[in-house]
């Protein structure tokens, strides 16, 4: 499973006109880590019980304590898509 999802992901590497880089910029408490973990969800990464309970992009102990994000994630995700939008 994890070497054809690299396999994948490298494939779609190599169109980089289908690359978007994104970045969520918000205020405190207005639900950054929650829309992400609705993406990594969305991209299959965490299960949907997971989403919006994990903080997955929250690995600071002070985040996970004190329910705020302190440090910049990255996440990378593979979301795959009809063949027509990639081309």
């Amino acid at each position: 499973m994890a070497r054809q999802r690299s396999e994948a992901v490298a494939a779609t590497m190599s169109k980089s006109h289908n690359i978007r880089n994104m970045c969520v910029i918000a205020h405190v408490d207005h639900g950054k880590s929650t829309l992400t973990d609705a993406l990594v969800y969305k991209a299959g990464i965490i299960t949907e019980q997971q989403a919006g309970q994990r903080r997955f992009t929250d690995s600071l102990e002070a985040e996970q304590e004190k329910g705020i994000t302190i440090k910049s994630s990255s996440v990378s995700m593979y979301y795959e898509l009809d063949d027509q939008i990639l081309g």
